[in-house]
């Protein structure tokens, strides 16, 4: 039941929260923007059932109007993500050299930004989107090109299309969940390990090394 999944994905405030949270976690990549996705589309999957169990047994209400409409949910989840995108490419397009240094001292950005840079010579922007499924992809990708000094017509229209596969797909893994498992904390959580699944896979193949001929990343660039 949806009860199962609490009160959060019942209210109208879950496209608030939903918002806020894919807007911030290219900041802050531990946010669970994936999940709330997952859970409110789980909810929204089983709210409709129970609503056609209520039409066809005459019972009054639906649970459907507690819940979040699925294209709705992914629309606010492709905007955030597009708009966070452009906030982080800003901010590291302005801030020069001190935003190099920051990203030097740490050594796992700048390993991913090696590795990213890598991969994007070798397939160019649609690994763009297959980056937005890699953990920390996502930042990777808006900081660097902001750092690199993209063009904004080359960086834009690969963060908005890749916004929406990846909204489509969580909305699409919790509804998927939420109508062969049921609404509750179980179908939601098999449909987050598929997600994390595709993480994974993403990062993989983000990781693979390039083959003998392939062009490598010039680090001048």
């Amino acid at each position: 039941m949806l009860e199962d999944l609490g009160s959060l994905t019942a209210a109208p405030c879950i496209y608030v929260i939903v918002v806020v949270s894919v807007l911030l976690d290219v900041f802050l990549p531990v946010l669970p923007s994936g999940v709330l996705v997952i859970a409110a589309a789980t909810a929204a999957a089983g709210a409709g059932a129970a609503g056609a169990v209520d039409a066809a047994t005459g019972a009054a209400g639906s649970a459907a109007g507690g819940v979040p409409d699925l294209l709705v949910l992914a629309l606010c989840a492709a905007t955030a993500s597009v708009l966070g995108d452009l906030a982080a490419y800003r901010l590291a397009r302005r801030g020069g050299e001190r935003f190099d240094r920051a990203i030097a001292r740490s050594r796992r950005l700048s390993s991913a930004q090696d590795r990213l840079g890598a991969a994007l010579v070798r397939g160019g922007g649609p690994l763009v989107l297959l980056a937005r499924f890699a953990p920390a992809g996502r930042s990777v990708v808006s900081l660097g090109a902001g750092a690199a000094h993209r063009a904004v017509r080359e960086f834009l229209p690969w963060s908005a299309l890749a916004g929406l596969m990846w909204a489509g797909y969580g909305v699409s893994l919790g509804y998927v969940g939420g109508q062969w498992l049921g609404a509750s904390w179980f179908g939601a959580a098999v449909s987050v390990l598929a997600l994390l699944a595709a993480g994974s896979a993403a990062a993989y193949a983000l990781r693979r090394p390039a083959r003998p001929g392939e062009p490598r990343p010039d680090p001048a660039a």
